[in-house]
């Protein structure tokens, strides 16, 4: 639904966006997670076809963003950080004018309001002046005029910023209910919000992509992109007994994938542990154990140690020392 490739961004001598490349299929949550400055706002920016790029493609439902923006921006609903509302307007007038300007029909009008009012909780509120409304429902009425025109594709650009933990969690869990007939990338540097909220994040730090996360059962599970060195690592530990340490340890070592194996303190007299550390391209474990099982040796405990997505986060936005 979405593809970038080779994107760069550059004012002059900063270059704000450095050959980042990325996609997002149809139907996913994504988060754009990264520090405040990473290239988040940009990047969101060249996608809805509000700024240009110095280099790469971008597409949107096949469309070029730089060739044919007026069909990306049919099939694009998009919620600036700064909310563009007119204050002095009703919810429905203001919803209606922005429908108007998006080339709702009048014979679809009232039925598009309709359904992005209650869909985003402004029923209550759909006369009342849009000054008068909590930081909370402007933030609804924000996701309301990127719904009038029923787009296939979502763009939100830190959607809960400036909202109290309530309104936090009725913004979220809106998010996630339009995600079950949408594609939606919004950007956050809120990692809780992220969890919480998305299926896959990925992670841009000082204008490069870093990390490809995918959040599964409440753990961060990472794929470097090409644009880093390192690879990404998890560590499993293991309790074992019948063999010699540094003849377990050697084995374990030839089994690929694995970086390293540390022996850890000795649980009882008769078992010993370790730490295998290894990348995320393969799963191990069953490697692992079947190596175990043809030595001879007897398996009491396996588990993964996940890293959790606070320590993921600080480790894919330090790779880029400038």
């Amino acid at each position: 639904m979405i593809e970038v490739k080779d994107l760069s961004k550059n004012y002059g001598p900063f270059h704000a966006l450095k050959d980042i490349s990325f996609s997002v299929d149809k139907g996913q949550i994504v988060g754009f997670l990264g520090p405040n400055g990473a290239g988040k706002t940009t990047t969101m920016r060249i996608l809805t076809c509000f700024m240009p790029a110095s280099n790469g493609k971008v597409t949107v439902a096949g469309f070029d963003v730089f060739r044919e923006s007026r069909e990306v921006r049919k099939r694009i609903g998009y919620l600036p950080e700064n909310i563009p509302l007119y204050t002095e307007m009703t919810v429905t007038k203001y919803l209606a004018y922005m429908g108007k300007i998006r080339n709702v029909t009048r014979k679809h009008m009232k039925e598009r309001l309709d359904i992005v009012i209650e869909s985003c909780g402004l029923t209550e509120r759909r006369n009342q002046i849009i000054g008068q409304l909590s930081r909370g429902f402007r933030q609804r009425v924000g996701l309301a005029q990127a719904l009038v025109h029923d787009p296939e594709v979502l763009i939100l650009d830190e959607p809960t910023s400036g909202l109290d933990p309530r309104q936090i969690v009725e913004i979220r869990d809106l998010i996630k209910e339009l995600g079950k007939e949408r594609t939606i990338l919004f950007s956050t540097h809120i990692l809780p919000e992220a969890r919480m909220t998305c299926e896959r994040l990925l992670i841009i730090s000082k204008g490069k992509i870093t990390g490809d996360v995918r959040i599964s059962n409440g753990s961060a599970v990472s794929n470097l992109t090409p644009n880093t060195d390192e690879r990404p690592k998890q560590t499993l530990t293991l309790v074992v007994s019948g063999g010699e340490p540094d003849t377990i340890k050697e084995t374990l070592e030839s089994i690929p994938d694995i970086i390293a194996v540390e022996q850890a303190p000795i649980n009882a007299e008769d078992t010993l542990s370790f730490h295998i550390h290894y990348t995320h391209t393969n799963d191990i474990r069953s490697k692992v154990a079947k190596t175990i099982v043809d030595q001879g040796w007897n398996l009491f405990e396996m588990r993964s140690d996940e890293m959790s997505l606070e320590e993921l986060f600080l480790s894919l936005t330090a790779e880029i020392v400038e």
